[in-house]
């Protein structure tokens, strides 16, 4: 079951991931996501966690989301990794208010 997390800023999210992973979900198994791409990159870094990329999104997802605006980017992301087209939409709406969305997957 996927599992999603809103948040409102980085020390939010740090606090979630690390009771997360204090209560055994692995890294790999953890998305952090922003409206804005460095953000999400650097996030995704410094937390350890995951970034979509092809393993969850598929070839042709990931080249049609190249060219693709950013919030249907991040719905496509939001769907390739379990969440429904509604918590999709709704996950979206979090990032345009500037708050944080962390994605938890049970591969």
């Amino acid at each position: 079951m996927t599992k999603r997390i809103d948040v409102e800023n980085v020390v939010k999210a740090k606090e979630v991931i690390d009771e997360l992973v204090s209560e055994g979900t692995p890294h790999d198994q953890i998305y952090v996501f922003s409206h804005e791409e460095d953000l999400e990159e650097k996030m995704a870094e410094y937390f350890g966690t995951e970034e979509v990329g092809v393993k969850e999104e598929g070839v042709v997802n990931k080249i049609k989301n190249i060219f693709s605006k950013r919030g249907d980017e991040l719905r496509s992301q939001f769907q390739s990794l379990g969440l429904s087209e509604v918590s999709a939409a709704e996950a979206e709406e979090v990032l345009d208010d500037g708050r944080l969305v962390i994605v938890v997957t049970n591969e």
